[in-house]
């Protein structure tokens, strides 16, 4: 089996006909069809279904397919990894990275990462739980920052922790509940959820239940903390959200933080990656940045604490 078998299986997935993936791939339709022969014969098994109006993959095509994208991904890395090496070319890391993590963590690692390594661009995306596990699974990600799944993160990934983020729960400046103390002076509120359910933006893990008081009411679910502002201060809703991004952003989009005495739970912030093969060298020292970054925020902590 060579390269060139892969690209055909998953240019054929692309485009779902014969004469569109040969012009893609620049070779001739027989070409095609006798390497994709070719390749059946070497699986024993068909990968491709003819219909009429084109072709489909087998269920067993789409299962190489998957792999198949894994390893020209992981070629593309190892090209990009080898040139930066031998040449000085440019490399990339990317990094699915949550609100509190980009807060918290971020600025400082890639102040640090970028003074040594001025050549490698860090790629930063949004990344709630689940689907920055499931993005590192499929290697659109080389990392991730950020809370984890209550199950935790799965045999095949490797989680660390680095530090806790403080929750604060917001309300609109105008909101009748904005000097409330307690949460059960909240009973009855609606609110927004943020992120997964059961997640940290979850008001359910607050712990309104265990008082006897009713669930929370939610009435919206948002995945995105940049929709979230533009919703909430006029939404009559609360919602829970990391407090160091409440400190940055709430007070100049008119919203409050309301000052509970209960205590809120904390939210641990993990670095993950993939728990089988290396990080590539570049991302091995921003790794490193990140950790280092979240000691120096948790020695600030504790010095302010001692103050």
């Amino acid at each position: 089996m060579r390269l060139q078998h892969l690209q055909l299986l998953l240019t054929l997935a692309r485009t779902g006909s014969l004469r569109a993936s040969a012009e893609a791939l620049n070779v001739t339709q027989p070409a095609l069809t006798k390497a994709l022969k070719q390749l059946e014969a070497e699986f024993g098994t068909a990968l491709v279904v003819r219909t009429p109006k084109g072709v489909r993959l087998a269920p067993a095509g789409e299962l190489l397919a998957a792999r198949a994208a894994t390893v020209l991904r992981e070629l593309d890395r190892a090209r990009e990894e080898v040139g930066w090496y031998a040449r000085n070319e440019r490399a990339t890391v990317t990094v699915g990275v949550s609100p509190a993590a980009a807060l918290l963590i971020v600025p400082g690692a890639l102040a640090r990462f970028h003074a040594r390594w001025p050549r490698v661009t860090v790629r930063l995306t949004d990344a709630l739980y689940p689907k920055a596990q499931e993005r590192l699974r499929s290697r659109e990600l080389d990392m991730a920052l950020g809370p984890l799944p209550a199950a935790g993160p799965g045999h095949d990934l490797r989680a660390q922790e680095l530090l806790h983020s403080a929750s604060a729960i917001v309300a609109p400046r105008s909101h009748p509940l904005r000097r409330a103390r307690h949460l059960r002076d909240l009973a009855g509120a609606t609110w927004i959820l943020t992120g997964p359910r059961l997640g940290p933006g979850d008001p359910a893990h607050l712990g309104f239940e265990p008082m006897g008081l009713p669930p929370p009411q939610v009435v919206l679910e948002c995945d995105s903390f940049s929709i979230l502002l533009a919703l909430l201060p006029t939404s009559g809703a609360l919602a829970v959200v990391p407090r160091h991004f409440y400190d940055t952003h709430g007070p100049r989009s008119g919203l409050v933080a309301l000052d509970i005495a209960d205590p809120l739970p904390p939210t641990p912030i993990h670095l993950t990656t993939r728990a089988e093969g290396p990080l590539s060298l570049p991302a091995q020292r921003l790794r490193d940045a990140f950790e280092q970054e979240a000691r120096e925020v948790l020695a600030g902590r504790a010095a302010a604490s001692q103050a």
